[in-house]
């Protein structure tokens, strides 16, 4: 008899078991590399793209590509300059990922784990994108990517997110949260309304909120309407969690 559970993480622990054939789901999700999955292609996606001719990531800047896959955008960045993490919790993603960037000789420093519940990465970052990851989250679990923002975004540093959007043209499900837990299962991945993101991620400024650009098959950038790109920074102002300074950016 397991009477075990104390704290808030032993909560978070015992609702991660609910979900753990979605979570096992990829580590042979990469296996088969032929399939026609749309994230498989090696192109940034177009809104990263945006971001950085934009200049909002200072050359040299540190960056992390959250839940990289096989590595499309990290190489990217990596073309471009900046220190890149990438992670993921797919050693099939991550070795098709090192292989990318390798064949291109780029120095792209590749993480395989849990971002979330352990100290896998270190910031403060300039840059977090996220392609892809936040919609796989558990609604539970948003507590913990939250925190994770705030412990590794620097102050005035980019969060940049792709995520499936509600309604008819989008994908995802659009159940309420409670219905995860009933089911259990995570239903291939969850839907988000514009308004539901800015109530999350309220703490941060938004620059930019959109539909993903529908980008032709010939195009260099991945683009897929059914998507949301969104832009939020971090206030400058916004001290380090604990009230200590932040870090000193590494050149």
């Amino acid at each position: 008899m397991d009477r075990s559970t104390r704290t808030a993480d032993d909560v978070l622990r015992l609702l991660d078991g609910l979900f753990a054939e979605d979570a096992d789901k990829w580590q042979g999700f990469y296996d088969d590399r032929s399939r026609p999955v749309p994230f498989f292609v090696d192109k940034p996606d177009e809104c990263l793209v945006a971001h950085v001719e934009a200049g909002l990531v200072p050359a040299g800047g540190r960056v992390l590509d959250l839940g990289c896959g096989p590595g499309r955008n990290a190489r990217y960045l990596a073309e471009r300059g900046f220190a890149v993490d990438a992670v993921d919790l797919s050693a099939g993603a991550l070795a098709w990922a090192r292989e990318r960037a390798e064949a291109a000789g780029l120095p792209v420093r590749f993480l395989h784990g849990d971002a979330f519940t352990t100290d896998l990465v270190e910031g403060p970052y300039d840059l977090v994108h996220d392609s892809g990851c936040f919609h796989h989250i558990a609604p539970h679990r948003r507590v913990t990517y939250l925190d994770f923002l705030a412990r590794h975004l620097a102050p005035g540093g980019h969060f940049s997110l792709t995520c499936f959007a509600a309604g008819p043209d989008g994908m995802g499900s659009e159940l309420p949260d409670a219905a995860f837990y009933r089911d259990a299962s995570l239903h291939g991945g969850l839907a988000y309304t514009a308004e539901s993101l800015r109530t999350l991620f309220s703490s941060y400024e938004e620059r930019a909120l959109r539909r993903m650009h529908d980008e032709p098959a010939d195009s260099p950038h991945f683009g897929e309407p059914f998507l949301w790109t969104a832009l939020f920074r971090r206030p400058a102002a916004n001290p380090w969690p604990g009230g200590a300074p932040a870090p000193t950016l590494r050149a």
